[in-house]
């Protein structure tokens, strides 16, 4: 973790309205992601700093075009208040380092065993989600503090403008591995906005 990293920041979580009003009211956790292809290896996803961001991978998945194993029925957007704590912060120099020595690490390793590597493909990161998972598992071994947070930039979509590097769907991702990380859950104004399946049926007074 960088000694200039900010201690909290705002993130944002694409579920459904039911499970969105159950976090709020206090009555449900998120359920961490472990699937082989996520990314950031296990954890709960969150998008760092945009709303219309999760509000739009909502709809998508909502309709079909983004696929989970649990499709959202009504689109739902909720705030979060993260401590990034002890990050894997891979948006800087020193993190990159860690990312680095530990893929070289589960080469090795697989190299050994005579296996081969977990490949990326464009909507299947099994590669990044193993070496996430080795950095994980080797902190373990060693009885070094196990990461509560870990945050990188994600180059999305296609080229924003003809020959740019800046993609359409850029954005920055918070993987909460420690779930004491959320300090709390709000919801986003402006309601209508980020929310707007709320008020289809009850209007705004």
């Amino acid at each position: 973790m960088s000694d200039y990293q900010s201690l909290n920041v705002i993130g944002f979580h694409s579920c459904d309205e039911v499970l969105g009003k159950s976090l709020l009211m206090g009555r449900s956790e998120l359920r961490p992601s472990d699937n082989a292809w996520d990314w950031l290896g296990p954890g709960s996803y969150f998008w760092e700093s945009d709303p219309s961001r999760a509000l739009q991978y909502a709809i998508e998945n909502a309709t079909g075009i983004q696929k989970n194993k649990e499709a959202i029925k009504i689109p739902f957007v909720i705030g979060a208040i993260i401590e990034l704590g002890n990050c894997l912060n891979l948006v800087e120099a020193e993190s990159l380092e860690i990312l680095g020595e530990s893929y070289n690490g589960l080469k090795e390793l697989h190299d050994t065993l005579g296996l081969p590597m977990p490949v990326n493909s464009e909507y299947n990161r099994a590669l990044d989600c193993a070496v996430i998972k080795y950095i994980h598992e080797s902190n373990k071994k060693i009885g070094r503090k196990a990461y509560d947070t870990i945050r990188c930039a994600f180059p999305e979509g296609i080229e924003a403008f003809p020959g740019s590097k800046i993609t359409s769907k850029l954005h920055v991702q918070i993987c909460v591995c420690n779930p004491d990380s959320i300090k709390g859950y709000f919801l986003p104004k402006p309601f209508e906005k980020y929310n707007p399946h709320l008020f289809k049926t009850v209007p705004l007074t």
